[in-house]
């Protein structure tokens, strides 16, 4: 009899030994090898695939499926595509499957059955939940499973127009005996569930879990095999929940949607940025940045306080912005424009529990410590640009998609890179290129 092989996986990241080891040699995660036995091939569940020349899979119908969310619609390049996979990950709590169970109702409504595979709730309640959002539902088939073999059987037999399934770590599959949440059982069950509907053009929303650090629990790969990632994020005692979209083979990646969390469940926000910017009041420390990573800039305020350090050694808080970039910039008002903080405490925030990760809000923050140790305020400007460490203020990408936004919602001054400079009717715009002309013109 053929001696059974086993190996070693470590649970954070995937590595796999042959050996086992107490610290990961990939990660440095202690304590997370866990011995799994050799995976037993197993027939490939529904019909081959055929090779045909290129021309004729470009010329295939790419029609695009509303999920009944138009912001969300365009946030995805247009709607879902036929044998789309997506994964859709979020704190405990934040409104994943309250936002699944409607778009699943109003997918419903348009495209026939719809099932969804529930391994951390019983039907009844998500029931109750589907009647406190008046959900009815006809078409939507609901499934309390975690046994992959059983949840293909069911896909074949009911033939879905969608799927989706909450969540991936529930679920396993009984040709594996590593527990569910596994490195293998998560890669196993996805690559199934992705590969098995895409045979048949059924698009598949997959919720993931996510860690205390704030990634997606599982392998890595988890993440190369779907087409779209989905990060739903919020304060979880606010009203407002986003959206994030972090890869997409369909469209832009980037894109924002957000959502208002209501009695009768989630509603988008046609206009994040009038959302934002609903509260701002001038006063020193306050600036309005027009972020954008995606098609659709959204117009943020960036807040500064600048007071007296009560310690030592002097705080330095963000909120919704890299502290590390902080600290570069404190460092490039002190040399170039002679603004000195080292005895002071600094706090950034972002307001709306939005990230601003692109270089281009360098000026914005700069501008906002700035206005909070002088004690003046900026008035209604938009401001972007990048940084350098010598002062300058470089170009960044969208200038023109930026200010027209801010035109759209009453700003009649922008400063900008020297590089971006261009003309807008009834728009005021200030071309810098040192952060000392920036303070010069603005304070």
């Amino acid at each position: 009899m053929k001696k059974e092989k086993t190996f070693f996986v470590c649970q954070e990241c995937g590595y796999s030994s042959t050996k086992w080891f107490g610290r990961c040699p990939s990660c440095g995660a202690w304590n997370s090898m866990v011995e799994e036995r050799e995976r037993v091939a197993t027939k490939t569940l529904g019909p081959a695939m055929v090779y045909k020349p290129l021309p004729m899979w470009v010329e295939e119908d790419l029609k695009r499926l509303s999920t009944g969310f138009e912001q969300m619609d365009l946030a995805l390049g247009g709607g879902l595509v036929k044998g789309q996979v997506l994964l859709i990950a979020g704190e405990p709590g934040i409104g994943k499957s309250t936002l699944l169970l409607q778009l699943a109702e109003k997918y419903s409504k348009a495209y026939g059955k719809v099932l969804y595979v529930s391994g951390e709730e019983s039907g009844s309640q998500i029931g109750t939940r589907a009647k406190r959002l008046k959900v009815e539902g006809e078409n939507l088939y609901l499934l309390p499973e975690t046994e992959l073999e059983y949840i293909l059987e069911t896909i074949q037999e009911l033939k879905p127009s969608l799927l989706v399934v909450d969540s991936i770590q529930t679920i396993h599959s009984s040709q594996l005996e590593s527990a569910p949440g596994s490195v293998a059982q998560v890669r196993e069950c996805a690559y199934k569930l992705a590969e098995f509907c895409k045979r048949r053009d059924i698009p598949v929303f997959i919720v993931g879990q996510i860690t205390k650090e704030g990634s997606i629990a599982g392998p890595k790969v988890l993440e190369h095999l779907v087409d779209t990632v989905l990060y739903f994020e919020g304060e979880r005692f606010s009203f407002y929940r986003v959206l994030k979209v972090v890869k997409n083979r369909f469209g832009a990646s980037g894109e924002v949607v957000v959502f208002k969390m209501t009695e009768r469940g989630l509603e988008e926000v046609p206009e994040p940025s009038a959302l934002f910017l609903q509260e701002r009041r001038a006063s020193p420390g306050s600036v309005v940045f027009p972020h954008t990573e995606g098609n659709k800039p959204v117009l943020l305020e960036v807040q500064a306080l600048v007071i007296d350090a009560l310690y030592t050694t002097p705080q330095r808080r963000t909120q919704g912005y890299d502290i590390n970039r902080l600290a570069l910039i404190l460092a490039v008002l002190e040399k170039e424009a002679k603004i000195f903080t080292r005895d002071k405490d600094v706090f950034v925030n972002v307001v709306g529990g939005m990230q601003i990760v692109e270089p281009a809000g360098d000026l914005a923050v700069a501008l906002a410590i700035a206005s909070s140790v002088k004690g003046k305020e900026l008035g209604d400007v938009v401001v972007f640009g990048e940084l350098g460490l010598g002062g300058e203020v470089r170009a960044v990408h969208f200038p023109e998609m930026r200010l027209k936004e801010g035109k759209r919602f009453g700003f009649k001054r922008a400063m900008v890179p020297k590089g971006n400079i261009l003309e807008m009717d009834d728009m005021e715009i200030y071309a810098v290129s040192h952060i000392k002309e920036a303070l010069e013109l603005l304070l």
